[in-house]
């Protein structure tokens, strides 16, 4: 049986090799390790039938290029990341490990990011100092991320070796430069972003459980932020500018920030003790029930499943949990999701409101970073949607103008 490599694979079906790992990833063509573990080979019989059932290739639409990606797939009640199992990874792998594996496709990198140096450290500090004790954890990496691109002088250069490096550097100063309220006990971006969340003195299990929290939230295939980062990429933008977009697009309370949403109305069942209290509040407002639901996971959110399964049972974030989502389950047949997962963490140990947004943003800039790095390899502004004019008709230019 003749087997062919990947580039072999992409030649003859006529794509990229970030398209064939995405053909992988959903199922649609079987590959295999080498002996050495470090190639993938497919037989070429699997790769005739494949290409059999693609029929003639289809040309994209102008301004509406298909995404071809290899990073994530979602299913019915899970993800994987590169082939991974998201939540094996959340419960086994450190957050370095798996932003690695979303940059590079390789699952066997443990070492920290390296250390800021302290003279960029001190810029994304002071950049921020003027900003008023009301803004938010997010409103600060956004100001934060646009100084470290503005001090790179070779942020343009989007090699993927260069926007690796460049990526791992700015995670590390994105946490380092934020306000610390306590040291950190531990090595590990996980350790150094609790130590900026709340003044509580960490155990292991709650680093196990920040650290899981970030795995889950890395990427999330192309959500709406993603794709605003994807589009940054796609004109070439550079790695910061590319993390600023995604930055802006998750700032609404549809997206990253509807975890404080969830965090207030899990803070009122709390102190109230009545959960059907807490959603009746958030129904008088017009605003619907944040926290629960998702459309790709009709049986449940398995990123929140994850989570709150590392909440002690007997906690009363744990039992507010438990009686809002029964009342939601009764009310509307809708489990939980990601977003009422980290309001309960965040709740658990004393982190400010908006701590679950700061956790995704950070978290998701992996997934942004990896995305970009496709992107820089496919064709260039290739986004480019046609509107439909709904206004007025064109005035007669000739009357106007005799």
């Amino acid at each position: 049986m003749r087997m062919l490599t990947t580039d072999e694979v992409a030649r003859r079906l006529g794509v990229k090799r970030a398209t064939v790992y995405a053909y992988v990833s959903r199922g649609l063509l079987a590959g295999r390790r080498n002996a050495q573990g470090k190639e993938t080979l497919f037989a070429e019989a699997d790769v005739h039938a494949f290409e059999a059932t693609r029929g003639p290739r289809a040309v994209d639409r102008p301004g509406s290029p298909a995404v071809h990606t290899g990073i994530t797939l979602i299913t019915a009640d899970t993800l994987f990341y590169r082939g991974h199992d998201v939540s094996e990874l959340a419960r086994e792998e450190q957050y370095e490990a798996v932003a690695r594996l979303l940059w590079t496709g390789e699952l066997d990198d443990m070492t920290p990011f390296p250390q800021v140096a302290p003279w960029l450290e001190t810029l994304a500090r002071d950049v921020t100092r003027p900003l008023p004790a009301t803004a938010r954890l997010t409103d600060r990496l956004r100001i934060i991320v646009a100084a470290l691109g503005a001090a790179d002088p070779l942020r343009l250069d989007t090699t993927p070796a260069a926007v690796i490096a460049t990526a791992q550097t700015l995670l590390q100063a994105m946490v380092s430069a934020l306000p610390q309220l306590s040291v950190p006990g531990d090595a590990g971006l996980a350790a150094l972003l609790w130590s900026r969340l709340t003044a509580k003195e960490p155990s292991y299990d709650d680093l196990y459980a920040l650290n899981a929290a970030m795995v889950l939230l890395a990427d999330h295939d192309l959500a709406a932020s993603t794709f605003a980062a994807r589009v940054a990429a796609s004109t070439r933008a550079h790695p910061y500018a590319v993390v600023g977009a995604g930055l802006a697009a998750m700032d609404g309370p549809l997206h990253g920030a509807a975890s404080g949403l969830a965090t207030e109305m899990l803070r009122t069942a709390i102190s109230s003790g009545s959960a059907l209290g807490a959603i009746s509040d958030r129904l008088r407002t017009g605003g619907g029930v944040p926290g629960f639901g998702h459309p790709l996971y009709p049986a449940g959110d398995p990123r929140a499943s994850t989570l709150l399964g590392l909440l002690p049972a007997e906690s009363v974030e744990a039992q507010a949990v438990t009686a809002v989502a029964e009342a939601m389950r009764a009310r509307a047949g809708v489990a939980p999701n990601i977003d009422l997962a980290l309001a309960a963490f965040t709740l658990r140990h004393e982190m400010p409101g908006d701590a679950g947004e700061a956790i995704f943003a950070v978290a998701r800039t992996a997934g942004w970073i990896a995305h970009a790095i496709e992107e820089y390899a496919d064709q260039p502004s290739r986004f480019r949607p046609t509107g439909r004019y709904a206004g007025l008709p064109p005035l007669n230019v000739g009357t106007l103008h005799p």
